[in-house]
């Protein structure tokens, strides 16, 4: 009986941090959502811009570069000489970092956000979901930022520093956040100890010894490696692709 009552209470365990996961997946997409809309909003009101946020041809782009996102993501592979191997690189922030430059913010978390639905049909999860949320959340915040600021003025200079701005808070946010709450979802949602976790990267790095060396001597690289890529690329490619990408929206007039 005592054995049932411990199995019973086990999967009630389990249910309950499946249940609060995806309550936190769902307020975080909002929120990412309503802070794009909000800042997008505002610009277009400063500037008198009578374009509607989400038009068909925009939605359409969003779409497109959802696609080719998805498709970098499933190429991911993993930096076994930097962090464990469920930490994997990929580079599908940069289609959506140039879809928000041309788009705006919202069309970014979009992008991010459908991709990541793209990707769990094609291909699952392998991280209890966990990374899927660090992979929309984290390259949110490399392209919101990125995006707002480029947004209020579109130059050369602008980009270059809104790619700056947003790899620092790419980098700075995304170690955070593993440390203080995806971690520690992994172990629980994963059913790995967390022990277990900072003993693989301490095979790795020496240094390594606890969830905050952890973090900032594993997961933290990859941040770093991954928005430089992506604003590197981004500031080569976006210019020559913009007249195409603007020449693609036709505004709808409200």
């Amino acid at each position: 009986m005592e054995e049932k009552s411990n199995m019973s209470n086990g999967l009630w365990q389990s249910i309950k941090d499946n249940v609060i996961f995806v309550l936190v997946c769902l307020v975080v997409a909002v929120g990412l959502f309503l802070i794009a809309y909000a800042a997008e909003k505002y610009v277009y009101k400063r500037d008198g811009v009578r374009e509607r946020i989400l038009s068909t041809r925009k939605i359409a782009m969003i779409g497109l570069f959802s696609a080719i996102a998805v498709v970098l993501h499933i190429l991911d592979f993993p930096i076994v000489f930097l962090a464990p191997g469920f930490y994997k690189l990929d580079f599908s922030e940069i289609p959506a970092l140039v879809g928000a430059f041309a788009f705006g913010p919202v069309a970014g978390v979009m992008i991010e956000f459908c991709k990541i639905l793209l990707k769990l049909v094609f291909k699952g999860t392998s991280t209890a979901f966990v990374g899927d949320l660090a992979n929309f959340v984290i390259g949110c915040s490399l392209v919101l930022p990125a995006s707002i600021i480029y947004m209020c003025k579109k130059t050369k200079k602008r980009a270059a520093l809104s790619c700056v701005a947003g790899g620092v808070i790419m980098t700075v946010f995304g170690t955070a956040f593993n440390g203080v709450y995806l971690l520690p979802a992994f172990a629980s949602l994963y059913g790995m100890p967390l022990e277990e976790i900072i003993a693989m990267g301490s095979e790795i790095n020496d240094n390594i010894h606890s969830v905050t060396t952890f973090v900032c001597f594993a997961v933290a690289p990859l941040n770093i490696i991954k928005s430089v890529a992506a604003s590197v690329v981004t500031m080569l490619i976006y210019k020559p692709l913009s007249p195409i990408l603007k020449g693609a929206q036709f505004p709808a007039k409200r």
